[in-house]
């Protein structure tokens, strides 16, 4: 059977991959994403005038280390700064809330440290923005009538800005990671590739969940695939069949990387993956 490479980071326990090993395909995942920490001195800035601020809103454990990182950078500071101890940090659910007091048991003494956290029965951010209006009326007057410290990634949607803007309460939006290429990519593919030995099959199947992912990804696929068009087969790279996770990144593949695209999931699952894979392989190969 073909050897399947998913072009995503692998999961514990891996359904993915489960689903079509079991179906007698042998698969691997690649990372093709990375988050860094972004912002950090403004973070910094931020966090050195805390009187600024009424409160701090955190949604997502990246933020939470973002803000550890700063704890542990501040450490040698702790005389100088006022102490954001009484300052509620909002969350939304265990998780976050989690990543939080692990930084407040890591430095129980610094002055940085969260010690009031909100929030962690919130399970989205609709949730933990109509909780915070709800909550307003337990804070000082100083502290409801300061623009709140949101952390934020380069993905977030704005339903929580949105709500509490609409409640009255003012924000200071601050990024403080974003998602990008991953750096070891193009080490973790080669390694991936390496792992297939030539009694494998020579079959291969690509498969995107993404279009951002796969502009990302294509040029160094293509040092070791033929993918389309534009490629010219040689005896050093691999014929692939290319599978997308679905219709969106479809188009993206065809018309802006000129990639030759074979199976379209009409869902976003595994089972609807597999099925037009082993589809077109009954097909092609009898």
């Amino acid at each position: 059977m073909p050897n399947v490479l998913f072009l995503r980071a692998p999961q514990s326990p891996d359904h993915y991959e489960s689903i079509f090993s079991a179906a007698g395909y042998k698969s691997s995942s690649v990372p093709v994403l990375e988050t860094v920490l972004v912002n950090l001195e403004a973070l910094t800035d931020a966090v050195r005038s805390g009187p600024q601020h009424g409160a701090v809103i955190i949604t997502s454990s990246r933020a939470c280390e973002a803000w550890g990182t700063l704890v542990d950078a501040l450490e040698s500071e702790q005389e100088s700064h006022f102490s954001w101890s009484s300052i509620p940090f909002y969350v939304v659910g265990k998780s976050t809330a989690t990543s939080l007091k692990a930084i407040r048991e890591a430095r129980p003494d610094s002055r940085f440290t969260p010690t009031d956290i909100r929030g962690e029965s919130s399970g989205t951010s609709e949730q933990l923005a109509n909780f915070i209006l709800t909550d307003l009326e337990s804070l000082p007057p100083s502290s409801r009538n300061k623009p709140f410290l949101y952390l934020t990634g380069d993905k977030n949607r704005d339903t929580l800005p949105n709500i509490l803007r609409g409640g009255g309460v003012a924000l200071s939006v601050l990024q403080v990671y974003q998602t990008q290429g991953s750096s070891k990519f193009p080490d973790d593919l080669k390694f991936a590739l390496e792992s297939y030995s030539h009694q494998d099959s020579d079959i291969w199947w690509i498969v995107f969940f993404a279009p951002s992912a796969a502009e990302f990804v294509t040029p160094f696929l293509r040092l070791h695939f033929d993918l389309g068009s534009v490629d010219a087969t040689t005896s050093t790279r691999r014929a692939a069949r290319v599978a997308s996770i679905g219709p969106t990144t479809s188009a993206f593949l065809q018309d802006k990387l000129d990639i030759v695209v074979d199976a379209v999931a009409s869902k976003p699952t595994q089972d609807d993956l597999l099925q037009v894979i082993r589809a077109y392989d009954r097909d092609r190969d009898g």
